[in-house]
């Protein structure tokens, strides 16, 4: 009986002692940061924290990435230049250069997204979406009417139909680029249609005097409108002076004369300069008729 107890004891403080160790084992740490870094999976796509180091442009920046200075530009927008060696500043370009100088300086965060493709273009400049706490540059570009979608070039398509969509918005409310017609085209900005437009609402706004001279006129049968000759209506009026004479006189950023007539297929996006009532008045003005 004494040896049974010389054994028996032991053994039961052996199996206790190793069931509170496996029992320790199991249980959890209170203490033990068991959460994941979910800094870039809180998004649908990886994005990268990074400095600004200047705004270049509207769609052009310098950021401090991997260490080092590097020029970044805004992927599937465009807007007007301001230091282009051969374009020069055109209209609007150092509102949208502004309006993105101020959102990235006083940015909290400033994030990038790349896209599928490549990530740098032939000038090795970054191509990526821009975050600037939180909020996408590009979108509110668009949506200030500071840009337009452009240089398309798939894979890097990602957003390009919420872009498109926000740009349509921008034009039916004629924000920024899109106030003033034709100045907006798929090769870009024209200046010439820019100054155009400005001077036509310029004269349009200090023109009541004139408007009530020529009224004046009119009732004393002194209108200036002898109803024949090579150029009808007021230069660059959106009218035309009578049901008649409809064909479009129109000079295009190049210098070229050309007329459209209600069949050309750009006849209601062009901003007449004059109008003509034959084409042959038109060719005798020296304008040509559209290539296509």
């Amino acid at each position: 009986m004494s040896l049974l107890r010389r054994w028996v004891i032991p053994l039961v403080l052996c199996v206790t002692v190793f069931i509170a160790g496996c029992g320790e084992i199991q249980l959890p740490d209170s203490n033990t940061d068991t959460t994941t870094n979910t800094s870039n999976t809180d998004h649908e796509y990886p994005r990268i924290p990074v400095t600004l180091d200047r705004a270049v442009d509207g769609d052009t920046l310098k950021v401090m990435y991997e260490g080092k200075s590097e020029s970044l530009r805004l992927l599937l927008v465009d807007t007007p230049e301001t230091s282009h060696p051969k374009l020069g500043v055109q209209p609007l370009g150092k509102e949208a250069k502004e309006y993105t100088k101020q959102l990235l300086e006083q940015a909290k965060q400033i994030e990038l997204e790349f896209d599928i493709g490549p990530n740098r273009d032939k000038y090795s400049r970054l191509l990526a979406y821009v975050y600037v706490d939180g909020v996408m540059l590009q979108e509110s570009l668009l949506k200030k009417g500071y840009a337009r979608v452009a240089y398309i070039y798939p894979p890097n398509v990602r957003y390009v139909d919420t872009f498109e969509a926000i740009q349509n918005k921008s034009k039916q409310q004629a924000l920024g680029i899109w106030e003033f017609e034709n100045y907006v085209q798929k090769d870009g900005f024209h200046p010439s249609e820019f100054e155009k437009k400005s001077s036509t609402t310029s004269a349009g706004t200090s023109g009541g005097k004139d408007s009530n001279s020529s009224n004046q006129n009119s009732t004393n049968g002194n209108s200036s409108t002898s109803g024949t000759g090579s150029s009808h209506g007021t230069s660059g009026s959106s009218t035309p002076p009578n049901n008649t004479c409809t064909i479009k006189g129109n000079i295009n950023s190049k210098g070229e004369k050309i007329y459209h007539t209600t069949a050309s297929r750009n006849y209601k996006s062009t901003n007449p300069e004059t109008w003509f009532c034959t084409e042959e008045e038109a060719v005798a003005a020296g304008y040509r008729a559209p290539k296509n």
